[in-house]
């Protein structure tokens, strides 16, 4: 699951906000350099990513659920591989950091109603008890999203996950159960540009969800829509990995092209078996 998150926010990195004419020209499920971030090249990963990291360790080690766990998760992470992606002022409050996640809770503004909250949550959605996954989706969002908006698109992101884990739904019936469990339209189909609150971008991966038969199809029409794409490719492309009804076909090249230094690929993927081992093994 992490893997395909990976590649989602990694193929999205080169489309993120570019002009629709661009997104039409060159969305053909190959790595993209994207015009102007051109520290993050192709087929590298982004926060969504990296944060997501994070969380998986957490989950992982055992340690307690805590905001003062998570945040000293977030500041190892960028830490230990620093890299672009982030929003400015964030990625400057990560690098000045040196107090970890003391120094993190005590300066951060969480109030924030954008995706990073949603970005990150859905690798919680692998715990059975749904509860605990909502729980855990809004402490780690209020750290950083202590917004009505950026608490529950975290909460919705998660649940998508469980739900097709879980709880064997039909994608056809997502809209409705995150409707039933989380405040917010959920129900609405999403057409048109992403921007960037975190609502939209579970919204627009949730529509995608439901029109897509395969993995490479849900991945073009992420970026079509065009917007804060590298999320919504994200958060679509982690739930649908675990949703039976869509073929797993994105094409070998997505996973041979993606960066493979300390913390690429192979990283991820070990990480992606340690959670099935942890979580889904029974």
């Amino acid at each position: 699951m992490l893997i395909e998150l990976a590649i989602g926010d990694a193929y999205g990195a080169g489309f993120e906000y570019v002009d629709r004419q661009e997104v039409v020209r060159h969305n053909n499920l190959s790595y993209r350099q994207h015009p102007k971030h051109t520290g993050t090249l192709p087929g590298m990963y982004t926060d969504d990513t990296q944060m997501s990291l994070a969380i998986a360790e957490l989950m992982l080690s055992g340690d307690a659920w805590t905001p003062l766990n998570i945040a000293q998760r977030f500041v190892e992470v960028f830490k230990r591989d620093p890299r672009e992606g982030y929003a400015e002022g964030f990625y400057h409050f990560l690098r000045k950091n040196t107090g970890g996640g003391e120094e993190f809770l005590a300066k951060i503004n969480p109030t924030s109603d954008k995706s990073g909250a949603a970005m990150r949550a859905p690798v919680i959605g692998l715990l059975a008890d749904k509860q605990e996954v909502l729980e855990k989706a809004e402490i780690q969002a209020a750290i950083t999203h202590h917004t009505k908006d950026g608490i529950n698109a975290a909460k919705a992101s998660a649940l998508m996950v469980h739900f097709f884990t879980w709880e064997g739904g039909k994608k056809q019936n997502l809209a409705r159960y995150l409707k039933a469990n989380v405040k917010g339209d959920w129900l609405s189909k999403w057409t048109g540009k992403v921007r960037s609150k975190g609502w939209m971008s579970v919204r627009a991966a949730i529509t995608a969800i439901a029109q897509a038969d395969t993995m490479s199809n849900l991945l073009k029409s992420c970026i079509a829509y065009t917007g804060d794409v590298d999320t919504v490719a994200a958060i679509a492309l982690a739930g649908a990995s675990r949703c039976k009804e869509i073929k797993q076909d994105l094409p070998y090249w997505l996973y041979g092209d993606m960066e493979n230094g300390a913390y690429g690929k192979t990283y991820i993927e070990t990480l992606d078996a340690q959670l099935r081992e942890k979580y889904l093994s029974n």
